[in-house]
């Protein structure tokens, strides 16, 4: 079975030698140790010493030459909005002192549907709407899904950063 060892962020991989795609929720783009299927049918084993959070247009290197692209899969969402940049302030606050999982853009943020939290935002004021769309949070200070010290360059050999 081909073996990926080696992750190599967005923009620093040969795309010319791109062999197939992944496409993974987010969930799923946070792994050690995992058996994928592309999309153009490769059969390979994600492995590699350690999780590393993966992001959309990453290279899967392969031993035997070659790469898997991974894309963010889309996924239900909630877009959240805020009145003006006060109000989006206070709401991404309001979300950060949750600890939740959030993409932020310059004018909404993306979170997972739940509907206590849309509650929450909708009483402070927030539009909010569901969306189908990919997932790819920040990783935050201490969350599980932060253990690339937020490098998104270069080749990783998952080793870590002293």
């Amino acid at each position: 079975m081909k073996r990926a060892t080696d992750v190599v962020r967005s923009g620093h991989w040969p795309e010319t030698e791109r062999i197939d795609t992944v496409t993974l929720l987010f969930d799923d783009r946070y792994r050690r140790r995992l058996r994928m299927l592309g999309n153009g049918g490769v059969d390979f084993l994600l492995d590699l010493v350690e999780p590393i959070v993966l992001h959309t247009g990453d290279g899967l290197k392969l031993e035997e030459g070659g790469y898997v692209e991974v894309k963010a899969a889309e996924e239900d969402l909630v877009e959240v909005r805020g009145r003006d940049a006060a109000s989006f302030a206070r709401l991404a606050w309001h979300l950060g002192n949750r600890h939740l999982p959030a993409e932020i853009d310059a004018d909404r943020i993306l979170i997972r549907d739940d509907h206590v939290i849309v509650d929450m935002l909708k009483g402070l004021g927030a539009e909010v709407r569901k969306v189908r769309a990919p997932f790819d949070p920040e990783g935050g200070a201490y969350g599980q899904h932060n253990h690339d010290t937020g490098h998104r360059h270069g080749t990783l050999h998952a080793e870590r950063h002293v």
